[in-house]
């Protein structure tokens, strides 16, 4: 079914693969509920449509033979909080019902082929910095979940409280934040770093199961210095509560559709903030393929360059699109934010994992966790980040066929892949890409190197800045 060797693998590798890019993003499975819950949806049904969705949309993954896994994604679960909830005033039901529209017009692009037109218009030069972003953004979330960054005040930088009005502002000095490297001088801290030196001496000396050996050692370190723990009872005696808080939020995104449109003044504004959900989460997508599935061979680059050649969904890119489409809308369902393709499934395949049997290993990992997710969270962030952190190593390779000497290809390759760790945002970091491609090229009168689909696209991301800005 996966055709393990005509992709150059087995069975033992495509498992443990499943299992380090289920335990680097295992973490969604507890934070996912922290955020949504905030809107009035029951914690215990966010951690069960959480695997459940995750675990779907996984499944869809390995009937395209691809090594990807899905689940909520970071980013539009604060979007779906923060912004459309709390900012715009809608109910959790009717943000859910957004996000099903979200996956349904992600549907209709990808089956008209308008997602593989967007993926074959995109230069070389901004595939390749794609990818390396990709592992530069991915290797930041590792410092991050290692506990290594501190932020503090910075004298020279000041804020203003208040609502633009003089009279009214106050500008308060020093109330800006500046990153920096924490005092080492606690055992998790001390732990995270001699887990990074372990992981990269593995790596370095091509031990099999490198990165999985790591994270085990890691994880039993750590308890044996009592900084792993959990609470086994307390979960399972809830486990009937929270299937009945999600049994009363299954479906509230359909049901909830018609009252979006009940009133006719804020129907502008509804097309808006599902077209912000929509951009995002297709170019979160459309990134993860290209940057990791173009240095790998997973998708080779022919699929990439020449995808609209391909009719129907012959290819394994054409599947693992449709895959990606249906999730989110399957996931709104059961009660979460947009389900995404997820940049950790980098960690797998740089284990080595290349079908779908790594996919259908995570996913079998996600369904477990709903019994078992007291002790898949007790694995800590600084076990696993040494595993982002290499994977963003990796993944910089295809900084070398960048000419860099060519400024017109230097600058746009250089912000796409520093601004998706800038501003935390895969989507962010395309688009301003995206921007100063197109921006240059006509600046030299060579807009006929312009490919219109970019060009539409760009222009797309600049409404999408200006919507932001508005709502």
């Amino acid at each position: 079914m996966f055709q393990l060797e005509a992709h150059g693998t087995d069975a033992r590798t495509e498992i443990l693969a499943g299992l380090i890019t289920f335990v680097t993003m295992a973490y969604i499975i507890v934070v996912n509920q922290s955020i949504l819950r905030q809107t009035g949806i029951p914690a215990g049904a966010v951690i069960l449509a959480t695997c459940i969705a995750a675990a779907a949309g996984t499944a869809m993954m390995a009937l395209a033979n691809v090594p990807y896994a899905q689940a909520p994604g970071m980013g539009l679960n604060a979007f779906f909080t923060f912004t459309v909830c709390f900012g715009l005033g809608f109910r959790w039901q009717q943000a859910l019902a957004m996000v099903f529209l979200c996956g349904l017009i992600n549907f209709v692009i990808t089956v008209t082929r308008i997602r593989k037109f967007i993926i074959a218009s995109i230069p070389k030069v901004l595939q390749c910095a794609i990818g390396a972003g990709i592992g530069l953004f991915i290797a930041y979330i590792g410092v991050k979940n290692a506990g290594l960054l501190r932020f503090t005040s910075d004298p020279g930088t000041y804020l203003a409280l208040g609502d633009g009005n003089p009279a009214t502002t106050t500008i308060v000095a020093g109330a800006g934040a500046v990153p920096g490297i924490v005092a080492i001088d606690t055992p998790p801290l001390l732990l995270a770093v001699l887990s990074i030196v372990l992981m990269a001496i593995l790596v370095v000396r091509k031990v099999p199961g490198a990165i999985l050996l790591s994270i085990i050692v890691s994880t039993l370190a750590g308890a044996l210095f009592g900084q792993v723990s959990f609470a086994w009872s307390d979960y399972v005696g809830s486990l009937g509560t929270s299937f009945s808080e999600l049994g009363s939020v299954f479906g509230q995104s359909i049901v909830a559709i018609p009252s979006l449109f009940a009133d006719p003044a804020r129907i502008v504004l509804v097309l808006a903030t599902i077209f912000a959900f929509s951009l995002t989460d297709t170019f979160d997508t459309i990134g993860t393929f290209i940057g990791t599935g173009r240095s790998t061979g997973i998708f080779s680059k022919w699929e990439i360059e020449n995808a609209v050649r391909t009719r129907g969904f012959e290819t394994r890119l054409d599947k693992a699109l449709l895959a990606d489409s249906l999730a989110t809308s399957l996931g709104s369902l059961f009660g979460t934010s947009n389900t995404t393709t997820y940049v950790e499934s980098a960690a797998g395949i740089a284990a080595g994992g290349r079908t779908g049997l790594t996919a259908a290993s995570t996913a079998v990992c996600f369904l477990l966790s709903i019994v078992l997710a007291p002790l898949v969270l007790a694995v800590p962030g600084w076990a696993t980040a040494p595993a982002l952190i290499v994977v963003g190593v990796l993944m910089a390779a295809p900084l070398k066929e960048i000419e860099w000497t060519n400024r017109e290809e230097a600058v746009p390759a250089f912000f796409t892949t520093t601004m998706m760790a800038f501003f935390y945002s895969i989507s962010t970091g395309i688009a301003i890409g995206f921007l100063f491609y197109c921006v240059l090229k006509l600046a030299c009168s060579k807009a006929r190197e312009i490919h219109p689909i970019l060009a539409i696209v760009t222009a797309l991301f600049v409404c999408n800045f200006v919507i932001a800005a508005l709502l």
